[in-house]
């Protein structure tokens, strides 16, 4: 996103304002928004972005159950990939 500061920074000013509507406080806790963001990154094969927003998730108080069963669906979800990719994001979240 860096290189986007530099020559387009309009597109941060969007990734930022839909990062905070989407995951802002709500109908649902940001915990748990987090957490779906999670399960769907898992289910793409996003290693990092899970990595990261399950470590925002444990900031706001996520236990390793909970990161658990969400990968757990992402895997019910998105088959061995995803199943792979949960895999990576535990051994990274509780090493």
């Amino acid at each position: 996103m860096e290189i986007y500061k530099k020559f387009d920074p309009k597109v941060i000013e969007c990734f930022e304002n839909i990062q905070h509507s989407a995951l802002s406080e709500g109908a649902l806790s940001q915990k748990v928004k987090l957490l779906i963001a999670m399960a769907i990154d898992v289910e793409h094969g996003a290693n990092q972005g899970a990595t990261s927003l399950g470590q925002r998730a444990i900031k706001l108080g996520a236990t390793r159950e909970e990161i658990i069963e969400t990968l757990r669906i992402a895997y019910y979800v998105g088959g061995n990939r995803a199943l792979f990719t949960s895999a990576v994001v535990l051994q990274s979240l509780f090493k």
